[in-house]
């Protein structure tokens, strides 16, 4: 093998090394059990937190799993609060629109929250319906977050105006390692719901290494000097 195409060798593998090492995702998957009862008609609601700890690098992307029974789905409101006060709205009064001032009366979620989805506020709508529904009336599948940052108790001229901003992309980059907090409430008086459990699955990329990076530079640098050798 001539010089030149040695060092043409080690420059690719150096840094398809750093390319591969930089790609490498990690996923950290939390459930929290709570069996608790959403409050019936309050604002106030339902508070239920988890700490992760020991997840390497940043947020990639993120995914929450919903386990609720009982009530009705058009009363409920839940965001996810995490590392530096963002907040995701995963639910905002499904269904709740100007004609339909009391949104959907299915009764609970089974399902995972995640950007990219059908957007979830307006679930009936989609093709997927009924037979999203269970065998309990829980709605099941993927959705994407409501995502409507707004009060709850808006009118509903104000949900159909309201852009869907708040969503799960807001964690992006963040630290995983801290306290997550879910709120749930349940904002009309009528029919008891359960929170079940919760989840969250996060998807991180790791910090660059001091390997990686040294792996990278040297492909770099046999990558100049083959260049001189020309």
């Amino acid at each position: 093998m001539k010089k030149t195409s040695k060092l043409t060798f080690f420059a690719a593998a150096a840094t398809a090394l750093f390319l591969v090492a930089g790609a490498q995702a990690d996923t950290t998957v939390s459930y929290t059990s709570v069996n608790a009862l959403i409050p019936d008609g309050s604002p106030i609601g339902l508070t239920s937190s988890t700490n992760l700890t020991g997840v390497p690098g940043t947020i990639s992307s993120i995914s929450v799993a919903l386990d609720i029974t009982g009530g009705f789905n058009g009363d409920l409101y839940a965001y996810l609060a995490g590392p530096g006060g963002q907040i995701a709205v995963l639910l905002n009064r499904s269904g709740l629109t100007a004609s339909s001032p009391f949104g959907y009366g299915d009764t609970g979620f089974n399902l995972t929250l995640s950007d990219g989805s059908v957007n979830i506020h307006n679930y009936q709508l989609d093709a997927s319906y009924p037979s999203a529904l269970n065998g309990s009336g829980q709605l099941t599948g993927t959705w994407a977050p409501d995502a409507r940052n707004i009060d709850p108790q808006s009118a509903g001229t104000v949900f159909d105006a309201a852009p869907t901003t708040a969503d799960l992309s807001a964690f992006t980059a963040a630290n995983a390692n801290t306290t997550w907090t879910l709120l749930i409430a349940d904002m009309s008086g009528g029919g008891q719901a359960t929170l079940v459990s919760w989840g969250l699955t996060v998807v991180t990329v790791p910090e660059p290494q001091a390997w990686t990076l040294l792996a990278g530079g040297v492909g770099m640098l046999l990558a100049v000097n083959r260049r001189r050798k020309r």
